[in-house]
C-alpha cells in the first residue's frame, strides 16, 4: 500500500467554495455570466418572478433555521450530543451550521466522505461504516497523518476486521492509536455483532491490539424501520439494550482506551428512543451519548413528517414545542394540460426523489399573485418519467400553463444529490445564497 500525500493547501476549504463560479454548468443558474457562490445573494434574482431556470431546487432559510433551533433545544432536554450524517446533505456550508450549534462532530457514510469532510474543515469525523478496501484505507490513514488534529473513528463488527485493521495499521503506521466502536447489530438487519458474545469478543480484540484503541459502541437503529418489521420500536429498544450491555461489560473490563467512551447511534426515524434508553436516568453513566440524525436540518414533506409525528405520539414530553419543518422544495412549471385532470410538468425522476414516495405538489403560483398558495389536497402525482411529472388534479382546477408548482419531497437523502447547487430563499422565494454539495 503506497503512501499517499494529499494536497492539503489547494482550493483551501469553505472559502474555495465561496468562490466558485456559478454559470450555465449548474440546474436552475440563468445564463446571465457567472457568479460567485459568495455573491448569490445579491443578485436580486427570485424564483417566483421567473429569474431561475425550472425544475428548481430550493432550500427555505427560515425553515432550516427554525429546524436548527429544534433540535438544539431536544440536546439541551436529552443531555445528549449530535454527530449529523453529513451523507444527507454533503453541503459543507451546511456542516459549518451544524458545528456551529455545538455538533459534537460530523459523520460518513464512505472514506470519500472522509475526504471530502476533512477537505472542508471538520476536525471530528466518526465513519459510520467498517473501514475496508485498500485504497480506502490508504485515503484515510493519509489524512491521519497529514492531519494530526483530525479526530477519526471507525467502525468494526467481527475479530477478523479487527486483526485486518492491526495488521494494516502495523504495516503503515498512523503515528496514533486508529480509534474504533464495536458495532452492534440485530439478526436479518445490517452490518454489527448478532449478539452480546461476538461484540464481547470484537472489543476484546481491539482492547489487545497495538496501534488500535476501543474508543465505544455503536448500532444503527435506522435498518429496523427499514426492514418493515411490524414492531420496529421493540426491535430498537432490543438493540439500545444490546449496545448498554456491551458497553457496561467493557467498561467493567478496561477495554476502552483513556477518555469518555462513546455510546453513538443514528437515524433519524427514533431518535427519541435512542436518547431515551441510552441517555435516560437507568443508563449507566460515564458515557458520552451521540445522536447521528441527519435529516433534521431540512426535514421532508411526507415520510421523516409522518415519522416525527409518530415520534410524537410516543415521546411527546421530550420533544420540543412545534415540529421540524419541510424547509427543501423543487419548483416546477406545467408544461401540458393534455386532458381533463391531468398536468405535465417540468419536472422528473432526475429532479426529485421517488424511492419512499413521490414528490408531494404543496404550493401553486401564477404572475399577479401575491405570494403561493396552497395546492389543493386532491392534487397529486401519478408517477415520473425522468423528465416529466404526471399530475393528477380536479376537472377544471384552476391551473393554467405555465404556472408554477412547489413540490415537497420524501426522503432528503435522494434530494440532495440530485442537485450540485440548491438555491437558499427567504419566505418570498427571494434568493438570499446558495449551498453547494458534493456527492
Amino acid at each position: 500500500m503506497a503512501d499517499i500525500d494529499p494536497d492539503l493547501d489547494s482550493d483551501p476549504g469553505l472559502s474555495g467554495l465561496l468562490n466558485e463560479e456559478v454559470d450555465w454548468r449548474f440546474l436552475g443558474a440563468p445564463t446571465s455570466g457567472s457568479v460567485r457562490v459568495a455573491d448569490l445573494g445579491a443578485q436580486g434574482w427570485s424564483l417566483l418572478d421567473g429569474d431561475l431556470m425550472l425544475p428548481c431546487a430550493v432550500l427555505k432559510r427560515d425553515m432550516i433555521e427554525h429546524n436548527r433551533r429544534w433540535m438544539r433545544a431536544f440536546l439541551k432536554a436529552t443531555g445528549t450530543k449530535i454527530s449529523p450524517h453529513g451523507k444527507t446533505t454533503m453541503a459543507p456550508q451546511l456542516f459549518e451550521r451544524q458545528l456551529a450549534d455545538g455538533a459534537w462532530g460530523m459523520t460518513a457514510a464512505t472514506p470519500a466522505h472522509v475526504r471530502i469532510y476533512s477537505h472542508f474543515g471538520v476536525e471530528r469525523i466518526l465513519l459510520a461504516n467498517q473501514l475496508v478496501g485498500k485504497r480506502n484505507i490508504a485515503e484515510v490513514f493519509a489524512l491521519l497523518r497529514a492531519l494530526p488534529e483530525l479526530d477519526f473513528y471507525a467502525l468494526v463488527d467481527s475479530v477478523e476486521g479487527v486483526e485486518m485493521l492491526a495488521s494494516m495499521v502495523g504495516r503503515h503506521p498512523i503515528g496514533r492509536p486508529l480509534q474504533l466502536l464495536v458495532e452492534c447489530g440485530l439478526a436479518g438487519g445490517r452490518t454489527g455483532a448478532r449478539s452480546a458474545k461476538e461484540a464481547f469478543a470484537v472489543a476484546r480484540a481491539v482492547a489487545a491490539s497495538d496501534g488500535l484503541a476501543l474508543r465505544g459502541v455503536e448500532g444503527f437503529e435506522g435498518a429496523i424501520r427499514g426492514s418493515r418489521t411490524d414492531a420496529p420500536v421493540d426491535k430498537v429498544e432490543s438493540l439500545m439494550e444490546l449496545m448498554l450491555e456491551v458497553g457496561a461489560v467493557a467498561k467493567d473490563e478496561g477495554w476502552f482506551a483513556p477518555g469518555k467512551p462513546l455510546l453513538t447511534a443514528g437515524g433519524s426515524a427514533f431518535f427519541d428512543i435512542v436518547a431515551k434508553i441510552l441517555a435516560g436516568d437507568t443508563a449507566p453513566k460515564g458515557f458520552e451519548v451521540v445522536l447521528r440524525a441527519g435529516c433534521y436540518i431540512s426535514h421532508d414533506s411526507g415520510f421523516y413528517t409522518d415519522l416525527l409525528a409518530e415520534m410524537a405520539g410516543r415521546s411527546g414530553p421530550i420533544l420540543p414545542h412545534g415540529t421540524l419543518q419541510p424547509a427543501l422544495e423543487v419548483w416546477a412549471a406545467v408544461q401540458s394540460l393534455p386532458e381533463p385532470g391531468l398536468a405535465i410538468l417540468t419536472l422528473g425522476k432526475r429532479d426529485a426523489p421517488f424511492d419512499v414516495r413521490l414528490p408531494q405538489p404543496v404550493a401553486q403560483f401564477r404572475a399577479g399573485m401575491t405570494r403561493p398558495q396552497a395546492t389543493p389536497k386532491a392534487w397529486a402525482v401519478d408517477r415520473l418519467d425522468d423528465q416529466h411529472c404526471y399530475m393528477k388534479i380536479d376537472e377544471g382546477a384552476d391551473l393554467r400553463l405555465g404556472d408554477l408548482v412547489g413540490f415537497g419531497v420524501s426522503h432528503p437523502c435522494g434530494a440532495f444529490d440530485r442537485w450540485p447547487l440548491l438555491f437558499e430563499v427567504d419566505r418570498h422565494y427571494n434568493v438570499v445564497g446558495g449551498i453547494r454539495t458534493y456527492f
